[in-house]
């Protein structure tokens, strides 16, 4: 899956919850918190790392590519 940006980046919680695979902000801090979130390959815990565009999230299976 894609999502576009229209800023310079977008930060880690809100692109998890904006790809619906979390329901809410809170459900995609807990994703990132117990370490469920892979940023560029590695996990990450920060939940409100800055991503831009060509990063890519794997999470449950699905990988989300910041465009």
């Amino acid at each position: 899956m894609q999502i576009k940006i229209d800023g310079d980046f977008i930060k880690l919680d809100t692109l998890i919850k904006l790809s619906g695979i979390a329901s809410t902000g809170g459900q995609a801090k807990i994703f990132v918190l117990n370490g469920d979130v892979k940023v560029n390959g590695e996990v990450c815990l920060m939940r409100g790392k800055k991503l831009r565009s060509g990063d890519k999230v794997s999470l449950f299976g699905e990988i989300i590519e910041v465009i």
